[in-house]
């Protein structure tokens, strides 16, 4: 069978830089997804993207699909046959519909009830005549943002201005919002022209005719090279950012790597400020030298050769000359005002219109601090420390910088906390407490300073929930997920196995106070919200989805127990022995569930020794449990109850006639099965 490659090229004004490798990962799988459905044979695919441009091509796609048998279900049984087991006009209507006979007819049982059913031979169309349907793939593109333009209906990233389709050297036609395919692409929007593509093969080579590198890789390849050449010939140290150069990389199709300087009376700023100047502003790279020490260049990329790079030098210089100079005059104001002055600005700053202002969420961090420094047992010295961490932790919010650059947040507040003569560890903690910032970010170094993250990101989590603002689906303004999950690494990072059901619960009446919302139903959507969080970090983990149910179904104390709960049956399920060992819990956890709520248990009422002998095992149970053993220890104890409880069920009928012996025997179950469960809900346990 002969073979043609497709491309696949849409072309648009320039999109954010952000949206492209999502969007050009979409665009390939939808295109393969496409052609394995309708059964088209094909090779390889690949895919190119610049910021005016997504683009697949695939190679050897098979001229038509494959040829196919589909089996066509008709009327039940009933229908198609009357009650002398002749074929009904339904039967035949069926057959006949389908280019087909009552000889081809044959019965298949689909729960239950029989169908008739036939298979019809389905000759492949041909490629060519399919593809058309491509224009469905690129019209539905999803984009975190989308526009209008010209009175078209159709919502997309960017107006689309051209389209490429073609099957081999042949066009393929279709159009969106009045834009017809055709076999010539765009090269740079200034360097290059027009150029007609004579077959897919020869796309990436035509643009770079009219330079334009359209593999994303290659782009980026090259900027490293230039820079690493930069490095030898300056004996210069380039810090590169993944995120910044995939943005920067995603922003030019030709990429020329130049540098520039500034003012060395610059560098007696922070180098947090310098470095955000730079990067989130201008899409700069910092330079260093070889002792790490920041120097006054900066490195860029721009869009195009070299040609009058002079001139595009000088003007980044100024741009960036600009911004630090108003990045010094914030920094010497910020340093006049006093910190219980900048406290006071946060009476007069709404943090949300149903929840207060910001300095009413620093009075809640300050009460939340203090119990949490209570439920670890802080000394004296150090519950001082993080109440001060606690009253300032939010001071810099008000300053010009982080009105400027708020991705400086708690940075600028350590920097200002430490020129106002505020303990060391105080002032870190102000930076700490927002850590961890993103999944790949630290947790808090400082006790104090994880004390008061886990105290700010509480009350958000709370005063969010009692308002109303729950995340659903990908939406999460307020950014509650990350939150929480910083809450959980933090826990997990100090090994602090306090209750997270208790600090909720002491959250939630601190907010109360400040009649912040709704708390009826609070404590259990903000718990079962953790638990989630605690699931895909479980999962993350690779623990089995019935063994993370099981250790999520109980109380939610201690978060690092839940974790070494989870990995110790993880590691456990394959022992030799675990299966009885489940059963015999699971079996305990089940007739438990018959108790009422009464659970004294009266040893006089005991009538065997099977029963004397699983309530001394229960004794022993309860003091492993309470000595605070780790998950192992606490396992190796649940296992040993299995020779007991074989015995005690082989020997005791638990709901006996005698109510007093029964209820007797259910409290023994209950509390026995109340050890288990806080352990795991060893009834979630799959075992075979």
């Amino acid at each position: 069978m002969n073979k043609r490659d497709i491309l696949l090229e849409i072309g648009m004004e320039e999109m954010p830089a952000r949206f492209i490798r999502e969007a050009i990962d979409q665009l390939e799988q939808k295109v393969i997804g496409w052609l394995d459905e309708k059964k088209i044979k094909h090779g390889e695919a690949r895919a190119f993207s610049t910021p005016r441009r997504l683009a697949v091509i695939i190679h050897d796609a098979a001229e038509r699909q494959e040829d196919s048998e589909e089996e066509i279900k008709g009327p039940a049984k009933k229908i198609a046959l009357d009650e002398n087991g002749n074929w009904s006009k339904a039967a035949i209507g069926f057959s006949r519909s389908n280019g087909m006979t009552t000889d081809d007819i044959y019965f298949k049982e689909i729960k239950g009830t029989e169908y008739a059913h036939v298979k019809r031979f389905v000759k492949g169309e041909q490629t060519s005549n399919l593809l058309p349907e491509l224009e469905h793939i690129a019209a539905g593109l999803h984009f975190p943002n989308n526009m209008r333009w010209a009175g078209h209906s159709l919502k997309y990233v960017r107006p689309i201005r051209w389209l490429v389709a073609m099957f081999g050297n042949e066009a393929v036609p279709f159009s969106i919002a009045g834009v017809q395919t055709d076999v010539v692409t765009r090269g740079h929007r200034f360097l290059g022209d027009k150029t007609a593509i004579v077959a897919p093969a020869e796309y990436e080579g035509r643009l770079l005719d009219q330079y334009v590198i359209a593999d994303v890789e290659k782009r980026k390849q090259l900027i490293l090279e230039q820079m690493k050449k930069l490095e030898e010939e300056r004996n210069w140290v380039i810090p590169i950012e993944e995120d910044l150069l995939e943005e920067v990389t995603n922003l030019v199709e030709y990429p020329t790597v130049f540098f520039g300087s500034f003012e060395e009376k610059f560098l007696s700023l922070p180098e947090e400020v310098l470095i955000t100047s730079m990067k989130s502003h201008q899409r700069y790279f910092p330079v260093r030298d070889r002792s790490g020490r920041l120097l006054p260049y900066f490195v860029s990329v721009r869009n195009g050769n070299s040609h009058h790079i002079d001139t595009v030098t000088k003007g980044n210089e100024k741009v960036l000359r600009a911004r630090l100079a108003d990045a010094e005059f914030f920094f010497e104001e910020d340093k006049k005002m006093e910190i219980d002055d900048a406290l006071k600005k946060l009476e007069t700053i709404i943090y949300h219109e149903k929840i207060g202002t910001l300095a009413g969420k620093v009075k809640r961090i300050r009460k939340m601090t203090k119990e949490i420094c209570l439920a670890l047992h802080l000394p004296k010295d150090e519950q001082g420390l993080a109440d001060r961490a606690a009253a300032i932790c939010k001071f810099d919010l008000v300053m010009n910088m982080v009105d400027e650059f708020p991705e400086l947040q708690g940075i600028m507040g350590e920097k200002y906390a430490l020129q106002k003569g505020e303990p060391a560890d105080v002032a870190r903690a102000i930076r700490e407490h927002y850590q961890p910032r993103h999944a790949r970010d630290s947790v808090p170094a400082l006790t104090i300073g994880a004390v008061v993250g886990i105290a700010d990101k509480l009350d958000t989590i709370v005063s969010s929930f009692a308002i109303g603002l729950i995340p659903t689906g990908s939406q999460d303004p307020y950014a509650l997920r990350r939150s929480a999950s910083g809450i959980i690494h933090i826990l997990i990072d100090k090994n602090w196995n306090i209750s997270l059901t208790d600090l909720l619960e002491k959250t939630i009446a601190i907010t109360k106070e400040d009649s912040i919302g709704e708390s009826k139903g609070l404590l259990e959507n903000v718990l079962q919200f953790f638990r989630l969080r605690m699931k895909f970090m479980l999962q993350e983990h690779d623990i089995r989805h019935d063994i993370i149910d099981a250790v999520l179904g109980g109380a939610m104390d201690g978060v690092p127990d839940i974790m070494e709960r989870a990995q110790t049956l993880e590691e456990r399920k394959d022992d030799p022995d675990f299966k009885e060992t489940i059963e015999s819990l699971a079996r305990v956890l089940n007739i438990a569930q018959k108790a009422g709520k009464e659970d004294k248990i009266d040893p006089a009422l005991f009538k065997s020794s099977e029963e004397q002998n699983l309530y001394k095992e229960y004794i022993r149970l309860s003091d492993t449990f309470r000595a605070r053993h780790g998950a192992k220890s606490r396992f190796s104890a649940l296992k040993q109850l299995k020779p007991a409880i074989t015995n005690y069920f082989d020997h005791t009928m638990v709901m006996a006639d005698d109510i007093a012996i029964r209820n007797n025997r259910l409290a023994q179950m209950k509390k026995l099965a109340d050890l288990i469960g806080s352990f795991a809900q060893m009834n979630e346990i799959i075992v075979k």
